[in-house]
């Protein structure tokens, strides 16, 4: 089985900025430079079968390349107890058109369609129970923002869970238009 997801990877110099916002939370689980990536849908666990149908379907996806901005900080959640820090996007049309290519694709092959709002965002880290406050976070980054950067591809990585956390690996990437 393979456990795969569809993402767009920042420039090196926006990893950059977002690991130098990282910090300040006691406990947290920071995300490697290598793990930093805008989700557009997470396939799942498929057999190899189904991998060679969704790089197929990905092959078909036609979309122009586009400008889009990390803006902000952010947690998601359960019960009022943050979980997840993660660094906005601005505003996108050209991001969420190319999400629902992408789930468009899925769901030609036979996979359901994504149940979730999309909420475009690149995670910064886990947290546990223990973690600490998330008030240095936010107030150490102010208002986290990079400049524009142009999207001119996006790939289909695999997800190979480790004790270390997890490794992706690009399996292909697909250049916009």
């Amino acid at each position: 089985m393979h456990r795969l997801f569809v993402a767009i990877r920042p420039p090196a110099p926006v990893r950059k900025l977002l690991l130098a916002a990282m910090g300040g939370i006691s406990g947290a689980r920071w995300q490697t430079e290598d793990q930093l990536h805008l989700t557009l849908r997470f396939v799942g666990d498929v057999d190899r079968h189904r991998g060679g149908d969704v790089v197929a379907a990905l092959g078909s996806i036609h979309h122009p390349r586009f400008d889009i901005a990390i803006d902000g900080l952010g947690t998601f959640g359960r019960r009022g107890r943050p979980e997840t820090v993660w660094a906005g996007v601005a505003p996108s049309v050209p991001l969420r058109t190319l999400h629902n290519k992408v789930d468009q694709a899925m769901v030609r092959i036979g996979l359901p369609p994504e149940s979730r709002a999309y909420s475009p965002h690149v995670t910064l880290a886990r947290l546990k129970r223990t973690s600490g406050s998330i008030r240095g976070l936010v107030e150490g980054a102010g208002g986290l923002a990079s400049p524009p950067f142009t999207v001119a591809h996006f790939s289909l990585f695999e997800s190979q869970l480790t004790l270390e956390g997890a490794v992706y690996s690009v399996v292909e990437r697909y250049a916009l238009d």
